[in-house]
């Protein structure tokens, strides 16, 4: 009897839970934060291969991120102040690599033309910007020279972009800030070059969770320099669940501050997936922040995956475009989930608290928020569901009510117009789909943005010749990625143009971020036997060209030259080989030559066989160019078959 009992109890919880119905009342007198948007963080070198697509991919991808009410409609863009020095998946270049530099900085890298791409979009897209390293002239974080390179990296986008940036935070990323190098030097320096209208965000740090408000409480003056108050992974990161418990939660004294609270880098996953740490795990942790920390600017790391495969958190980002030489991209499942936000609201719409909330307050899975415009009285309800859910929503005076739109996202297909909902005394229900993203609206305009079937992925182009005679001097040369100091081109003396390593010293690093040594890889992670060839010129120091990269310190097979003629093949940090060149000259130009062929590795110099090797330790993986901290120079890199016997 006991069993049938409970049977019966289990079956009729099953058939309470499926008929369940949660009432969203909305009203335009209800009290909620200012919605300050949604965000991405192009850093650590996460953007570098989308640069070098061909224009109409490059477009197509820069709509799908950036085009209002077409895809992803990301409102805020922050991007990595560069230092030359590794800050994740590669290195940015610096625009002020010297101190010299500093009287005219440089527009290197991406990251400016990125911005300007975004506002071309979105005129009202937010800028920003924050620090990862920084290059070794500036001396300490925390400076008058830091804060000098902070407002030159701003000078070098209002005079070669005509963009003026809003925001920049004043930290250094996920390693905090201080906030007298604030109020001494940074803000006195952006007044005095024209930049008093830029506001400062910080700590934008992921330890140490909301403790500067203490700081901010006793001291008014640093509280009236920072404008919003950020921090990274305020959920927790590993293993991405949406009910974790981490202790990060916005403290009661930070929600009542009356500063803006922002997720200022977040979820920092792959967007290819729906379920797991997908699109439906992001669309949960937005409404999630918002109802539990009362932040209002969610930023994700990263915007697109422009990423070698081999390089790590490959596969990272809303939108795939890691392959330029073929115009491949992938639109993942996480633009729809961010678009069920960003193109139904925009910065300055305001939340209505008492319809934001959970489902079950023992789970995040299924959440409501929503938003309504003041000016307009148009609203948004944005719903993730976890289970099965009956839902009546109330429309209140004040706001809009005529017909409801609606759009919906399942793991089958994402962000499809549903037919308009009639209200019926100003109330409609409606039953929603386990694991669904949902938003209700008054609004219109929105599209599931297309360009057709881009074209089909390739792998990368071999042979692969680079002779650098087609870039200007100071450019960052196709599908090199560099991963320490800064490869650009350089016009040589008397000569062509070539490439050169041009960071003079190890700059600050971003978490004692060591790699071995200035390197750019280029190539396919299933190449196995071949041969890479380049002519250097040494200033000092040594240089490098290699193979079968393994590991981002140790590299791959390593053919090295040193200035005074000593040559030396490493499989990573082991020498398997090494000698001197007799009557070597410095001063000239010498070609190196490296042969891999299954487990038999050749070195050559001026076509002089060095030493043969056999070693099993690499069998395939991209090629690179490595050098000291000197201006060396490489030229007509070519990766080809091996010539035949």
């Amino acid at each position: 009897m006991r069993k049938h009992v409970l049977c019966f109890a289990a079956m009729l919880f099953i058939a309470l839970n499926i008929d369940a119905q949660t009432t969203i009342s909305l009203n335009a007198n209800d009290k909620g934060r200012v919605f300050e948007g949604i965000g991405a963080v192009s850093a650590g070198a996460s953007t570098r291969n989308l640069v070098d697509y061909p224009e109409k991919q490059r477009a197509e991808v820069l709509d799908f991120l950036f085009k209002p009410k077409f895809g992803a409609g990301f409102q805020h863009l922050k991007v990595e102040i560069g230092s030359g020095e590794n800050s994740t998946c590669g290195s940015e270049p610096s625009h002020a690599i010297t101190r010299e530099e500093l009287l005219d900085p440089k527009p290197r890298g991406y990251e400016f033309w990125l911005m300007a791409e975004a506002r071309k979009r979105n005129p009202n897209i937010i800028l920003d910007c924050l620090p990862w390293g920084y290059p070794s002239w500036v001396g300490k974080r925390f400076s008058q020279e830091s804060a000098d390179w902070f407002v030159s990296f701003l000078e070098v986008a209002r005079k070669h972009y005509g963009l003026d940036i809003n925001w920049v935070s004043a930290a250094q990323n996920e390693n905090g800030t201080d906030l007298n190098w604030i109020a001494k030097y940074l803000r006195p320096t952006l007044d005095a070059h024209g930049f008093s209208k830029v506001k400062l965000q910080a700590p934008d740090d992921d330890s140490e969770y909301w403790q500067v408000f203490d700081q901010l409480e006793k001291n008014p003056e640093y509280n009236h320099l920072i404008d919003a108050v950020g921090y990274h992974y305020v959920d927790g990161r590993e293993p991405w669940q949406i009910d974790q418990k981490t202790g990060r939660d916005a403290t009661e004294k930070a929600k009542q501050s009356g500063k803006p609270l922002w997720a200022t880098e977040e979820w920092s996953q792959s967007g290819q997936e729906w379920g797991g740490k997908g699109a439906l795990y992001l669309a949960r942790l937005m409404n999630k922040l918002y109802t539990r920390d009362r932040i209002t600017k969610y930023e994700i790391w990263c915007p697109v995956d422009g990423i070698y495969d081999q390089i790590i958190w490959a596969n990272t980002g809303a939108i795939q475009a890691d392959s330029p030489w073929s115009g491949h991209y992938t639109v993942w499942p996480s633009v729809w989930a961010l678009a069920h936000t960003t193109q139904f609201a925009q910065p300055g719409w305001v939340y209505m608290d008492g319809a934001c909330g959970q489902f079950d307050i023992n789970t995040w899975r299924g959440s409501h928020v929503a938003m309504r415009d003041p000016k307009t009285g148009d609203w948004s309800v944005i719903i993730v569901t976890g289970e099965k859910r009956r839902v009546k929503l109330d429309i209140g005076k004040g706001l809009k009510n005529g017909p409801v739109y609606l759009w919906k996202s399942t793991e089958k297909e994402q962000f499809i117009r549903q037919k308009p909902l009639r209200l019926n005394k100003n109330s409609i229900e409606i039953e929603l789909e386990p694991d669904a993203i949902y938003t209700l609206t008054s609004t219109t305009g929105q599209t599931k943005g297309t360009f057709g079937t881009p074209p089909a992925s390739k792998p990368f182009p071999f042979p692969y010749i680079e002779d650098f005679s087609n870039y200007a001097p100071g450019q960052t040369p196709r599908y090199f990625s560099d991963q320490k100091g800064t490869f650009e081109t350089y016009q040589y003396p008397g000569g062509g143009m070539c490439l050169a390593q041009i960071v003079p010293d190890q700059g600050i690093l971003w978490y004692n971020n060591w790699l071995l040594k200035p390197h750019s890889l280029f190539g396919d992670a299933n190449w196995q036997n071949y041969t890479i060839e380049g002519n250097v010129l040494l200033e000092g120091g040594d240089v490098e060209i290699g193979g079968r990269y393994a590991d981002r310190n140790k590299l791959g097979f390593r053919w090295i030259l040193t200035r005074d003629g000593r040559w030396q093949l490493n499989w990573q940090y082991t020498t398997l080989a090494s000698g001197q060149i007799e009557n070597f000259k410095p001063s000239d130009w010498h070609q190196l030559r490296l042969e891999m062929n299954g487990d038999q590795v050749t070195g050559f110099v001026d076509g002089h066989k060095m030493t043969t090797v056999t070693s099993k330790s690499g069998l395939k993986g991209m090629a690179f160019i490595a050098s000291t901290y000197n201006h060396n120079l490489f030229d007509n890199i070519h990766v080809k078959a091996l010539a035949a016997e």
